[in-house]
C-alpha cells in the first residue's frame, strides 16, 4: 500500500499524464528505462475525485498496453476525457482533482455468492456481451447484494437474470 502523504509512482503517471494532454502538450514520456513494476503488462483503473466526489473512472479488466505504465496513462486520460457520465475534465480543475490507481489481480470465477466480500474484493457479473464491474472497498457498497446490484445496473443487467460472477482484488494507490 502508499506511504502516507507521499504520492506513489502509479499516480505519478496518471497526474502527469493529465497535465501533459489536457494542457496540451504533447502525450507523456513515460520513463526509460520503466521501474520494474512498470514494465509488465497489468491491469489498472485509475479514478479521478473533486472535492471527495466522483469525476470520473476507467479503466481494464485486462491489460491493452505493453506495459502498467502506460496502461495507466492511457486509463488516466479516458478517466477525465471519456467518461460517459461526466463532462471532460478541465485545465481549471487539474490542481483540484484527487487520483487513485487500483491495480487489478487476474479475475477468478465463483460459483456462491459468499465468496464475495465488497471490502476484499471487486465484483465483475457478465451475462452475454454485457458486463459490469465494481472496484472493491467503495464508500456505501457495505453488503454483498448492493455490490451485485450495482454492478448489473451498470451492465444493463436485470435482476433475476442469469449472470456469471467473478471476483478480483487490488492494489490501491492514492
Amino acid at each position: 500500500m502508499p506511504r502516507t502523504g507521499e504520492q506513489s509512482i502509479y499516480t505519478l503517471i496518471a497526474r502527469h499524464s493529465l497535465e501533459n494532454c489536457i494542457k496540451g502538450h504533447s502525450m507523456l514520456k513515460l520513463p526509460d528505462p520503466l521501474p520494474e513494476g512498470l514494465r509488465k503488462p497489468g491491469a489498472a483503473f485509475v479514478s479521478l475525485k473533486k472535492k471527495g466526489v466522483l469525476r470520473g473512472c476507467i479503466g481494464t479488466i485486462h491489460p491493452l498496453q505493453d506495459n502498467l505504465a502506460a496502461e495507466i496513462a492511457a486509463n488516466a486520460l479516458s478517466a477525465a476525457l471519456q467518461d460517459h457520465r461526466f463532462l471532460p475534465v478541465t485545465p481549471a480543475e487539474l490542481d483540484e482533482l484527487e487520483i487513485s490507481v487500483d491495480l487489478l489481480s487476474e479475475p477468478e470465477k465463483i460459483e456462491a455468492i459468499s465468496a464475495l466480500d465488497p471490502r476484499r474484493y471487486g465484483v465483475i457479473v457478465r451475462a452475454g456481451i454485457r458486463s459490469g464491474l465494481l472496484l472493491p472497498d467503495l464508500q456505501g457498497v457495505d453488503t454483498v447484494e448492493q455490490q451485485l446490484q450495482i454492478a448489473r445496473q451498470k451492465a444493463g443487467i436485470h435482476p433475476h437474470e442469469a449472470v456469471e460472477i467473478y471476483r478480483f482484488t487490488v492494489e490501491r494507490y492514492y
